[in-house]
């Protein structure tokens, strides 16, 4: 069920988070909530699944699961929102139970907990995420996280190249190391990417594929997002603003003299006896045409200008 732009362009916004569940793998989760609705969406590298709800929906939920519960909608999305960030922090009391169900179809989880003295029952029953989500929220942002850290990696390893350059222009010139123990090989990059690569590869494709997102990455998974949605935002009005230039080169076009058919013999024409013929074919009554270029529309300006 389709909930308010605020709520979609938060949930890009949020973080990844593990999801500890009983008896399963570690998921993927990453949620936003508002006044009208919410959005979840999780993942464990073998699926991924999401629930838009509306404040609307979320009412008749609670009364479907709730009978004897008569919270309205902010108050039921304002303790939806605290106990699903008490989970995504490893923080959810004693008296809060997860359960979850999976099928081809559906990924349900199912939350017990209390509100306003009451017992309070919940279900995220979230379906299949279409693949644009996917690509939205895992497949773009890391690719270009990839991109990313491979430029930092760059720009570290010519750090160490020329730290080396330092260190044997002082060696050159007759320093020595106060310690022994500070000495250290040049740096050759290939050599450590291969042992590092070699000694991670174990960890990163372990069982505990839910931690390889660190927490550490999550500040570069915002930054992705957000950058990816300012270009997105300036392709949408570039056509725009081209569209005046199609037209004038259109109306350059428009006023080229047509071609002369092929096969004749006719020698080409000076400029001069052209317009002569011109003007000697037309009627006293008609007026020359004459082009009049179109001004150039205002560039659009953008938000940092």
């Amino acid at each position: 069920m389709a909930v308010a732009g605020d709520v979609e362009n938060g949930l890009a916004a949020q973080p990844w988070r593990s999801l500890r569940l009983p008896e399963a793998p570690a998921v993927l989760a990453k949620a936003c909530f508002g006044a009208a609705g919410y959005a979840l969406l999780l993942c464990d590298l073998r699926g991924a699944w999401l629930e838009r709800l509306d404040a609307a929906a979320v009412a008749r939920r609670s009364q479907e699961l709730n009978r004897r519960l008569t919270a309205g909608a902010p108050s039921l999305l304002a303790r939806l929102h605290e106990l699903l960030r008490a989970l995504l922090e490893g923080r959810a009391g004693a008296g809060t139970a997860v359960s979850w169900h999976r099928d081809a179809e559906h990924l349900t989880l199912h939350v017990k907990s209390e509100l306003s003295g009451l017992p309070f029952y919940w279900d995220f029953r979230c379906a299949p995420a279409p693949v644009p989500v996917v690509c939205q929220h895992l497949a773009r942002p890391l690719l270009r996280m990839s991109l990313a850290l491979q430029c930092q990696l760059q720009h570290l390893a010519s750090l160490l190249l020329q730290k080396d350059a330092e260190i044997e222009d002082y060696r050159e010139s007759g320093a020595l190391l106060s310690r022994d123990r500070l000495q250290t090989e040049p740096f050759e990059e290939q050599a450590v990417l291969q042992r590092v690569l070699a000694e991670s590869l174990a960890q990163v494709c372990g069982p505990e594929d839910g931690q390889a997102f660190a927490d550490e990455l999550q500040p570069l998974y915002i930054a992705v997002v957000q950058q990816g949605a300012r270009t997105r935002r300036g392709s949408e009005e570039t056509p725009e603003l081209a569209a005046p230039h199609d037209e004038a080169a259109g109306a350059t076009d428009s006023a080229l003299p047509p071609e002369p058919p092929q096969g004749t013999s006719e020698p080409p024409q000076s400029p001069a006896r052209s317009n002569g013929a011109a003007a000697e074919g037309s009627s006293p009554s008609q007026k020359p045409r004459l082009l009049v270029s179109k001004p150039k529309a205002k560039k659009a300006k953008g938000l940092f200008s």
